[in-house]
């Protein structure tokens, strides 16, 4: 996971997120699992609660949902996401709107059964608190993000370990 600040100071301060998940499942079981926000709070320790705001095309595109996030700080983190891009099974593209904004987007690639998956998030702290800390507390925000992300690869991993199905 890299973060870096794309602006120390000022009125907005951005960062690049970057994870990348090895995930031992194919790659429409983690797409599957990926592109169902809903179900994340089953297997991602971090999510509280997602709940769809607005239902969005057909395709899902335009769906906006709000997801409660906890943090390994002692803050939990609530953003509007709208589903913006989805290229089944390659990619999905949102954009986060509330205490944190910005744009995220999924990359999945199958390698044979598993899927490498790199998450890359541009977002720009909303918070005046974390604007005014951004220089100071960037490693803490690093090391939380990562450790959400980290969750994140595990709990899929143990979801997805089970026999295909219903589940993913």
């Amino acid at each position: 996971m890299l973060m870096r600040p794309a602006a120390a100071a000022g009125p907005a301060v951005h960062f690049d997120l970057i994870s990348h998940w090895r995930i031992p499942a194919r790659v429409d079981r983690v797409w599957n699992a990926l592109a169902t926000p809903e179900g994340w709070p089953n297997w991602w320790s971090n999510v509280r609660s997602v709940h769809t705001l607005r239902p969005g095309d057909a395709s899902g595109l335009g769906r906006v949902r709000r997801i409660q996030w906890a943090t390994r700080l002692p803050y939990e983190i609530v953003i509007e996401v709208e589903a913006v891009e989805s290229l089944r099974h390659e990619r999905l593209r949102a954009r986060s709107r509330g205490q944190l904004r910005g744009e995220g987007i999924w990359l999945l690639r199958a390698a044979g059964d598993l899927t490498d998956v790199t998450y890359v998030w541009r977002v720009e702290l909303s918070s005046p608190w974390m604007r005014w800390l951004a220089p100071l507390l960037a490693p803490l925000f690093r090391w939380n993000h990562a450790g959400v992300m980290r969750a994140g690869e595990a709990g899929l991993t143990r979801y997805l370990a089970g026999p295909p199905g219903p589940r993913g």
